[in-house]
């Protein structure tokens, strides 16, 4: 290990030197550092070795105070310094506005009652990008466009493309934007705080002059003339959205399906006119119309009594009185255009209109019958059956306007379709010319329907071909309430069927028929199954035979 010429002698090691504070060094030091990606220009110390423009000469009492001083010795790395987090202008600010109150005064051209107007605005200036926006407030019924007069932006200031900052808005001044010269005259806690806060001095508020025409319109002048008898702009602006709203019930008994319907009379106050609306129902069965009677003012009383009021319109000139707030009376009947209505309620600024105007007239509701319900074991009548078509599309005419096919089994469909169970049969008539008649009886098993054909016999006089189109058959003694009709379980050999007045006699099957059948069997009479096995030869078995047993069930009916 090497030593160097240290008067401490001390080995040059990290931790171990120091540097000799009575040598000078006149080098120009890095004067920016960086933090936090920003160039900062670093605080200077004092002391030799810095800046000789910044350094100061040092006492020979403090040269000699570090001389004999003994550092520290340390092997670990000095503590870190703790940097404040850098935080940008437009975090800082965000949501922070400067609000300020002012006026502008508007001229007023070829006005003999004003000059002038004054109109109060709003101006918000945005610290976070230096944003103006100036808004007026609402009046209600002013008749002047209000609202935002300008936008959020940077307002210029002047010709060199200066834009205004919050140093150059104060209390008791004029910002001119635009041509328009707005007063500032006020602001509030948080803007006088800020601006004290950043050293300027805050004048003092200035107060709103008054508008000389809203003055004279609250105190208007004496006037000499004879008052008319009625103020529309005086009514127009206190009686305006006020609306006396009575519950009534319109007595409709003389029409075709007469009943008492639920309404609700407006009577609009500020210019007596008069509408009536429906109230809808659910399930009701009518149109859901909102408005029953549109409005309009009503006359009460026309000069002549043979005036055709369903022809003409009435006007001004044939009219004596209309309707007033004092013409309804809760609890009472009234005749609106040749209508009865019953006011049996009222809502509660109805009430308190009233009170307030007519005392005399006491407003008290009334109980009104309720509708009587049907009682639970009330079921619907379905009228007879007419003979068009079958029960089933008639019911549909029953239960719904528009009629819609009746529901029909699919699965059943699916699984029957193309099997059809024929029978020969013969016609039993007293006619001996119907004798030789021989026909073919089809049942579908898909819908339950039979069909009929007449073979062609040569010589009999007699055109053959289709007797019957495919149809339920109903049985002889079913009622139209309870309809019964034929299915394969009434086929037997032997039988006769009773078709709309024409009785058939089954003589013969076809094999496919007994197979169905027995496959079928616990839903076939045993008598039927023996008649078809000793029609077409077939053992007939104690025991009910299995599906398949071997035999040659093509058709010999043809």
């Amino acid at each position: 290990m090497s030593y160097t010429g240290n008067s401490h002698g001390l080995p040059f090691l990290p931790g171990y030197t120091f540097r000799d504070v009575t040598k000078s060094a006149f080098h120009r030091p890095q004067t920016l550092s960086y933090r936090n990606g920003y160039a900062l220009p670093r605080r200077p110390t004092v002391g030799i070795g810095n800046d000789p423009l910044l350094s100061e000469q040092l006492t020979q009492q403090e040269i000699s105070e570090l001389a004999f001083e003994t550092p520290d010795l340390t092997y670990c790395a000095f503590g870190k310094r703790v940097h404040e987090d850098f935080i940008p202008a437009h975090v800082a600010l965000d949501k922070k506005a400067l609000r300020y109150y002012g006026y502008f005064m508007e001229a007023i051209l070829y006005s003999p009652e004003e000059q002038y107007r004054v109109r109060p605005v709003v101006i918000y200036y945005y610290l976070e990008d230096d944003s103006i926006c100036i808004i007026e407030p609402t009046v209600e019924n002013s008749g002047i466009p209000q609202g935002k007069r300008i936008k959020r932006h940077q307002l210029p200031k002047n010709e060199r493309g200066e834009h205004y900052h919050w140093k150059d808005l104060n209390l008791g001044m004029d910002l001119d934007v635009y041509g328009v010269k707005y007063r500032i005259t006020q602001c509030d806690t948080f803007t006088k705080e800020f601006m004290e806060s950043e050293g300027m001095i805050v004048n003092d508020p200035e107060p709103m002059p008054a508008d000389p025409y809203i003055i004279r319109r609250e105190n208007p002048p004496p006037c000499h003339t004879t008052p008319s008898t009625f103020d529309n702009l005086h009514k127009f602006l206190n009686m305006d959205r006020k609306v006396l709203r009575f519950f009534t019930l319109w007595d409709d008994a003389d029409s075709l399906y007469g009943e008492s319907r639920p309404v609700t009379i407006h009577y609009y106050l500020v210019d007596d006119t008069v509408e009536v609306a429906e109230v809808h129902q659910p399930n009701s069965g009518l149109d859901p119309f909102p408005i029953l009677m549109r409005r309009q003012r009503l006359p009460k009383k026309i000069k002549s009594e043979n005036f055709p009021s369903a022809v003409m319109e009435v006007s001004k000139q044939e009219v004596d009185e209309y309707y007033s707030p004092k013409d309804f009376q809760v609890g009472q009947r009234m005749k609106l255009l040749g209508r009865n209505f019953l006011l049996y309620d009222c809502d509660g600024f109805t009430k308190e209109y009233y009170q307030k105007n007519h005392p005399e007239m006491e407003m008290k509701s009334i109980e009104i019958p309720k509708k009587v319900d049907m009682p639970q074991d009330w079921k619907k009548t379905v009228p007879p059956y007419n003979g068009f078509g079958s029960l089933e599309d008639s019911l549909q005419n029953c239960l719904r306007l528009i009629p819609e096919p009746p529901k029909v089994n699919v699965v059943k469909m699916l699984e029957n379709d193309h099997k059809v169970l024929r029978y020969s049969a013969r016609l039993d008539s007293q006619n001996p010319e119907d004798e030789d008649r021989r026909f073919i009886l089809s049942y579908f098993l898909s819908n339950d329907m039979i069909s009929i054909f007449e073979k062609t016999t040569r010589n009999s006089g007699v055109i053959g071909g289709k007797f019957l189109e495919k149809s339920r058959v109903p049985k002889p003694g079913s009622t139209v309430d309870k309809p019964a009709y034929y299915s394969p379980a009434d086929f037997a050999i032997g039988a006769t069927v009773e078709v709309f007045g024409h009785r058939f006699v089954l003589t013969d099957a076809d094999h496919y028929v007994l197979k169905y059948l027995e496959s079928n069997w616990s839903d076939i009479p045993s008598k039927t199954l023996d008649s078809l096995r000793q029609k077409l030869g077939v053992e007939i078995l104690t025991t009910q035979p299995p599906d398949q047993d071997g035999k040659d069930y093509t058709s010999h009916l043809d």
